[in-house]
């Protein structure tokens, strides 16, 4: 749970609002709830199945083969080069939204240019890039971070899972300040036609569904250290399953509560809405408080983010799926250098983006190139090696898996201007495509093979 819950509600609060216009944009968090429940089944089946198995790339080899397992295990760190420093990025746009509130002049622009991008049988995408001087502060967020970890300190480790204690602390304050002065006529009070079902309407719901997905990501983490965990089957699946219930129990009734005490037009137009919330409700002293617990949060998971990150790259090399360089360690202090510095280095390019930006390209990236590839590779697996003892055996099997496959087919299409992101994905499982046949040529190629 600790790891589910980080700056991403804090920063997207208003986005979520913004997609239905209304406090009906709620139905997201529900429904976002019951997708990734399905989606939770399935890695609950392959982590209780395969413990040991490394996470998704021995998924992957397990369920499609090793050719076109092998392939897929490659993009799978490939987007992750990508979408992981996306990931720290809407960290340290958050921070540095946040830190507006203590310091205004961060909002200023300095300049603000759309980039077509064009890709050769697909079309042309389009790349916002936004400079302010926050952009600045978010950039050295993520190299202080990279300064932090370049180095062997264990210790920063152990005290960034006691700051993102205190985003829990933060949650229920929040929660206990909106329930204090709730008003339920405020709180569903609907504008004309929020319910109508028009295409506006499934669009909106589709964007409300992948910000939802973005905040409950991390659910899955437990599945990274099953070789480490007593019990795996068992214990598994419970993480999985019981960390979604709370974290959606916590996020359904913030929401709810910040409604019934603030105008969702408000919610809607605020960028540091746990910041304005408590001010509104306990003066601006509280508000300042609230800001820094919001800079302590978003720096832990940026930071957080980037230990766990930088391994995986690292591991994929040292296991010959992924580029050799990937598995150098620092000479001095052991430590991934190579993998640290270049999602470090791209995390602070991301900066230049708009967080809504982000968010979108980090989730249909990694939706199009594992998640739709696994919800269907666990009954794969299933068919393919039917006696692989199966600790845990997902309910009412397929329907979880089915559901969970078109729940994000939808989240991917169904909403505005979804092409643009689309063609992003396309482009990186292109680009890693051709990265994947041209090393394994090279490799059969070379003395010895």
């Amino acid at each position: 749970m600790i790891d589910m819950i980080g700056v991403g509600p804090f920063v997207t609060i208003p986005l979520m609002v913004a997609t239905m216009h209304g406090p009906q944009a709620m139905v997201g968090w529900v429904l976002g709830a019951l997708l990734v429940v399905c989606d939770g089944l399935v890695w609950a089946e392959l982590g209780a199945a395969l413990p040991h198995a490394g996470g998704p790339v021995r998924y992957l080899r397990a369920m499609y083969g090793p050719r076109v397992g092998g392939w897929l295990a490659f993009l799978f760190v490939f987007q992750l080069t990508f979408s992981a420093p996306l990931s720290m990025a809407s960290g340290c746009i958050g921070f540095a939204q946040y830190a507006e509130y203590l310091w205004p002049a961060l909002h200023n622009t300095i300049t603000a240019q759309r980039l077509p991008l064009p890709i050769p049988g697909v079309g042309t995408t389009f790349i916002d890039i936004t400079i302010t001087n926050g952009t600045f502060l978010a950039m050295a967020t993520v190299a202080t971070a990279v300064i932090l970890l370049y180095r062997r300190i264990t210790i920063i480790a152990k005290l960034g899972s006691l700051l993102w204690v205190g985003v829990i602390g933060t949650t229920l304050a929040i929660i206990f300040s909106g329930l204090t002065h709730f008003d339920a006529s405020q709180a569903f009070a609907f504008p004309p036609g929020a319910w109508e079902p028009t295409h506006a309407f499934f669009t909106g719901l589709g964007a409300a569904l992948l910000i939802a997905v973005y905040d409950y990501w991390g659910y899955y983490n437990v599945c990274y250290l099953g070789g480490e965990i007593r019990d795996p089957g068992r214990v598994i699946p419970r993480a999985i399953l019981l960390s979604i219930a709370g974290v959606a129990l916590l996020y359904i009734t913030m929401n709810v509560s910040i409604l019934g005490a603030m105008p969702w037009q408000e919610v809607e137009q605020s960028r540091f809405i746990a910041s304005d919330f408590m001010a509104r409700i306990w003066g601006p002293q509280t508000g300042a408080i609230v800001t820094v617990m919001m800079l302590w949060t978003a720096f832990a998971s940026v930071f957080s983010l980037l230990l766990g990150y930088s391994r995986v790259p690292y591991a994929a090399a040292l296991e010959g799926d992924y580029f050799k360089v990937f598995a150098r360690v620092h000479p001095k202090h052991h430590f991934p250098h190579v993998s640290l510095l270049w999602l470090g280095g791209a995390a602070a390019v991301f900066c230049l983006f708009k967080l809504a930006d982000v968010v979108t390209a980090l989730v249909v990236i990694r939706i199009s190139i594992q998640f739709l590839a696994q919800t269907i590779g666990v009954m794969v697996l299933r068919h393919r090696q039917p006696d692989l003892p199966r600790p845990f055996r997902m309910w009412l099997y397929p329907i979880p898996a089915v559901l969970a496959f078109f729940g994000f087919v939808y989240v991917v299409v169904m909403r505005p201007k979804s092409l643009e992101s689309i063609r992003l994905a396309v482009l990186v499982i292109v680009v890693g495509s051709v990265l994947f046949f041209v090393r394994r040529r090279f490799a059969k190629a070379a003395p010895g093979s």
